[in-house]
């Protein structure tokens, strides 16, 4: 008797094992989807393996062995590679692997049931001649001959009447197929930029030896890494491999598609979240195919079914978008690693500012580290930091001081552009009514509802709660209101005060929901904009010589989380922005604007000094126990009533107390979000896979004990909040 074994399509962990199937179809493989029953239902179950058992086995067996109904693959989904990569994602990230397999596949291929299919086209292609054909009809058979295939819509609008009577003739048919991406065609191809001495130490440096290494590109901004990583790009391509692009936002992928295509001539596959389900499927399978060699997308494209990869380039590797926030909550960093392992080649993590953990491994050698300590064109911009509460005790604007808004003026006089950063969108963060003090709180989340002016509507930034501004307060019915902090669409409406002849750009989530906004708005500043604003997405990757002031808002807010992590992103994010300034040929400079000016992030930050901030930063987690020095993990439970929330933690906690692998902190109580409670139980210690193993034990734990509440499990916490 042949056997599948089959995962079935339900992602929770209580099934994260093979069911076999007897199977009779001969075009079974591993990797294809089949329908199965299971249980009383009908399900989609993932093909993992194949075997064979006697009759005499099989009868023996306790359960009745049951039939695979249907295969509904031509062939499989996920190569060899994947599927492994699937497994051990299930095991460093305690996810089953169900969803691990899911998360690798674009919508229209999820292991999962469901109506959505892909778009089907006719396409007309020629079949054969025939006599007693007119001149027009060969002339047109001829040159469907040449080209073989064409969109049948195309062939019915270009040849018109003939179109019908060649396929009425038979010399022409219909087929209907699966709808396919186009490749861009005719880009010109540009020629690249001579290499400065420290560029061309780079690209050496990378070129030095073979197979898989994983390579720090520490380069200030504005010192060319693009340009190395794209040369060293270039010769995997000449040699006939893939090579995989990651950005880290969606912001970022125009500029770097264009980088590539510029470089690489016709058409990259560009894969990222906004795109439909069918032109991500599309995309996907351009790349199954092998149609492209280079592929520029977001986190998820870091699973596209590669089959000789040269390089993978993760550009601005600290930015914490990298993390998957639902299960499996992967690290893309993790399994770019272990993807460049499997294909021998190079991973380049390159930023301005590496993250702590990866300039530590490169610091001890266990990574290469490139350093790219100058600019091309000028210094790096001169930071000018302004006190705000002295400011404010002189009587200036909370949002621009008098510094910022007289440098902002000068600028524009200079027909040159202006970049300014507030890393909080909307209007104002909190409503505060004047009579009783209550702030407007989301109902769903314990969080105040932010103001957005321009829709009159008050917003929740977690759950997306929203509602009508009100009249009165739902407390008192008092009818004045404080607004309470600052936002973009604020910020954008006192700078046109002070600006009105300038065009202004505002580029946060807000303004960026639309699809192809963010190419949208980055290409009307580049024609047309004067000052753009905006939250953090502006601070990251953008190159526009003409931009000679950047002007920072509120540029310690972050150091107020109570994050451990709080300085390194308050760090990056100032020196990203800083970045943005002076890239051209014209001098640059940045006026930062904060309150607690001495903080060694800031200080850092205004001096350009990564490496003192690292020696700094690195001295708090060590006397903390942070990582790099340690791993965290969390479990948390989630339930809409409290109490069985708490009570499921407590359960957790008491079957940690013999274990010795790690220290336990917690339970601790995170609020309410979405109408669910939840509470943290963080592991702390060395022994990563330890901790993995341990919270695959309390989930099993958790299981058979039957608490009510939910247990969440993300291995390598990124942030506490």
């Amino acid at each position: 008797m042949r056997l599948a074994n089959i995962y079935i399509e339900h992602p929770t962990l209580s099934l994260d094992q093979c069911f076999s199937y007897r199977y009779t179809q001969e075009e079974l493989q591993p990797g294809m989807r089949v329908w199965v029953p299971f249980a009383h239902q009908r399900l989609v179950g993932f093909v993992d393996s194949l075997s064979e058992i006697s009759e005499e086995e099989a009868a023996r067996l306790p359960y009745q062995i049951r039939e695979v109904l249907e295969v509904i693959d031509h062939g499989p989904l996920l190569n060899e590679e994947l599927r492994a990569l699937g497994k051990w994602m299930a095991q460093m990230y305690v996810a089953s692997t169900i969803s691990c397999y899911q998360s690798m596949l674009p919508k229209l291929l999820k292991p999962k049931a469901g109506k959505a299919h892909a778009v089907m086209e006719e396409v007309a292609y020629f079949d054969h001649v025939i006599d007693g054909l007119t001149p027009r009809q060969r002339e047109v058979l001829s040159e469907m001959e040449q080209c073989g295939s064409m969109p049948a819509v195309q062939y019915r609008r270009q040849y018109k009447s003939v179109a019908r009577t060649l396929i009425e003739k038979g010399c022409v048919r219909i087929e209907r197929r699966e709808k396919q991406a186009t490749l861009v065609k005719g880009v010109t191809q540009t020629a690249s930029h001579t290499l400065t001495k420290e560029q061309q130490a780079a690209l050496s440096a990378l070129q030095q030896g073979e197979g898989h290494s994983v390579v720090v590109l520490h380069g200030v901004t504005g010192s060319g890494k693009s340009e190395v990583f794209l040369r060293y790009a270039d010769q995997q391509v000449q040699q006939g491999k893939q090579v995989l692009f990651l950005v880290p936002e969606i912001a970022l992928t125009p500029q770097m598609q264009r980088a590539v295509e510029a470089r690489f001539g016709d058409g990259a596959a560009i894969y990222h979240s906004h795109l439909s389900d069918q032109q991500k499927y599309e995309q996907y399978q351009l790349v199954a195919q092998g149609k492209v060699q280079v592929v520029v997308g977001t986190r998820s494209a870091i699973f596209l079914p590669f089959a000789r990869l040269g390089a993978i380039i993760l550009d601005e590797e600290h930015d914490t978008s990298y993390k998957q926030e639902n299960a499996p909550r992967y690290h893309c960093r993790d399994i770019a690693i272990w993807r460049g392992r499997h294909h021998g080649c190079k991973v380049i993590l390159a930023s301005a500012t590496p993250s702590l953990e990866s300039y530590a491994r490169a610091y001890k050698g266990v990574y290469q580290l490139i350093e790219m300590k100058s600019r091309i064109h000028q210094d790096l911009p001169p930071v000018e930091i302004v006190d705000m509460g002295a400011a404010l005790r002189r009587g200036e604007n909370a949002l621009l001081s008098e510094r910022l808004r007289e440098a902002i003026a000068e600028t524009l006089v200079r027909g040159e552009q202006v970049m300014l950063l507030l890393n909080r969108r909307g209007y104002t963060p909190v409503l505060r009514c004047i009579d009783c003090g209550e702030a407007l709180m989301c109902p769903h989340c314990d969080v105040a509802l932010s103001y957005h002016k321009e829709e009159q509507r008050m917003k929740c930034h977690i759950c997306g709660y929203s509602r009508p501004l009100p009249d009165t307060c739902p407390s008192c019915h008092g009818t004045q209101f404080r607004y309470l902090g600052i936002g973009t669409q604020r910020l954008e409406e006192y700078v046109r005060t002070c600006f009105p002849q300038a065009t202004i750009i505002r580029m946060d989530s807000d303004a960026t929901r639309r699809k192809g906004a963010h190419e949208q708005l980055l290409r009307q500043f580049s024609r047309e904009g004067d000052i753009l604003l905006g939250t953090q997405m502006i601070a990251k990757g953008l190159d526009y010589e003409n931009v000679t002031l950047v002007g920072i808002i509120n540029g310690d807010a972050s150091l107020k989380s109570g994050d451990y992590r709080s300085s390194e992103l308050t760090f990056d994010l100032l020196e990203q922005a800083c970045g943005r300034s002076g890239r051209g040929q014209k001098e640059g400079r940045v006026i930062l604007q904060a309150y607690d000016c001495e903080h060694y992030a800031v200080r850092c930050a205004a001096a350009h000094d990564y490496q003192r901030f690292f020696a700094a930063e690195m001295n708090y987690r060590h006397l903390a126990q942070y990582p790099p020095y340690t791993y965290l993990s969390a479990a948390f439970f989630v339930h809409r009533d409290a109490r069985v929330a708490l009570e499921g933690a407590n359960h957790a906690l008491a079957a940690l107390q013999k274990q010795q692998i790690c220290k336990v902190l917690g339970p601790i109580a995170l609020g309410r979000q979405k109408d669910v409670y939840r509470y943290r139980v963080i592991l702390k210690g060395k022994d990563r896979m330890g901790q993995a193993q341990l919270l695959r034990q309390m989930f099993e734990q958790h299981r058979r004990a039957k608490q009510r509440a939910r247990m969440e499990i993300d291995v390598d916490l990124l942030l506490l909040e």
